[in-house]
């Protein structure tokens, strides 16, 4: 068994050395003899431009204190690399990443001895991921699409309880294509058939082509409502959203109104399949949510904050 550098290490040579593909054969080939451990989960599917990490934040942080266990997936990760797959507050330990990847690498030693291509890392990541996530007996999993949405290594998955697609625009325009239409396409990919979708404020180009797809899939799309009297209380980010009231946030970009208005539309949708989570308990995981690096106040004195971005939109 591999120790956790040498995992580490096996790692960022894949990242050097296998191209990023999209397509899913050689990740089903990988799944399949690994015992397809993504099949016996639940997940709420996540894509789009920005926003995905705190959207499922918000989730995160209000379905686990509504006592859930949860898988989260996320990439990449600012602090720690193995922050990308955690259940309940918990990253993968050291050990079980080391053990994971042993498992993994077997099994693609003997893949490509059979001539099929050897996985990507992303792919990898991902198949370490959803082992974790089973052997945890995660409730549900909340899965961040790495790159478009419809050949991503994520979307070889069935049990999509619902889709959610964040703010879409330019960007991966290489992989993805080069008009705003075409990368909607490409992340509609993970709506499912008769799977329910939720989606922040898209533009009208963009609506139009994840509608086109919900008909296709035979089901409905839930836009977030509107959110009105935004403002700054006693420091922290407000404002009010239909049914819910006051909703308080402690991160503090604008956009976590958006982003947190989507996890809102998200949780009622959970709650119609039959999980339980009070007003109360929603209201307070959105406060209680953090994510690093995302318009983070790091000092006060003198007022210091970070925050990133990688395309026009963000």
């Amino acid at each position: 068994i591999m120790n956790y550098q040498e995992s580490r290490e096996y790692i960022d040579k894949i990242t050097r050395e296998i191209p990023s593909v999209l397509g899913l054969e050689h990740m089903r080939e990988l799944m399949k003899r690994l015992g397809n451990p993504q099949d016996d989960l639940k997940y709420v599917h996540v894509a789009g431009t920005n926003g995905k990490g705190s959207v499922i934040a918000f989730l995160y942080s209000a379905l686990s204190g509504a006592r859930y266990r949860i898988g989260r997936y996320v990439s990449p990760t600012l602090y720690s690399y193995r922050g990308r797959m955690e259940v309940s507050g918990s990253r993968i330990s050291r050990e079980d990443f080391a053990a994971y990847i042993t498992q993994v690498s077997d099994v693609i030693a003997a893949m490509t001895k059979d001539g099929y291509p050897h996985p990507t890392a992303f792919e990898i990541e991902t198949a370490v991921a959803f082992l974790f996530f089973k052997k945890e007996n995660c409730d549900l999993v909340l899965l961040e699409v790495g790159m478009g949405g419809n050949l991503d290594a994520t979307n070889i998955i069935k049990n999509t309880l619902l889709a959610v697609l964040v703010s879409i625009s330019m960007d991966h325009m290489s992989f993805l294509g080069d008009t705003l239409e075409k990368i909607a396409e490409v992340k509609s990919g993970i709506i499912k058939y008769k799977c329910p979708v939720v989606t922040a404020d898209q533009k009208i180009k963009v609506m139009q082509v994840l509608q086109k797809r919900a008909t296709e899939m035979q089901t409905e799309i839930r836009q977030v409502q509107d959110r009105t009297h935004i403002r700054m209380e006693d420091g922290r980010l407000c404002y009010e959203y239909p049914a819910s009231g006051t909703v308080r946030l402690s991160m503090t970009g604008s956009y976590q109104v958006e982003n947190s208005a989507v996890a809102i539309e998200t949780i009622r949708v959970l709650r119609e399949q039959g999980y339980h989570i009070t007003e109360e308990q929603l209201l307070n995981g959105l406060f209680m949510a953090h994510w690093q690096g995302r318009f983070e106040c790091l000092q006060k004195d003198p007022l210091f904050y970070v925050d990133g971005a990688h395309n026009e939109d963000a």
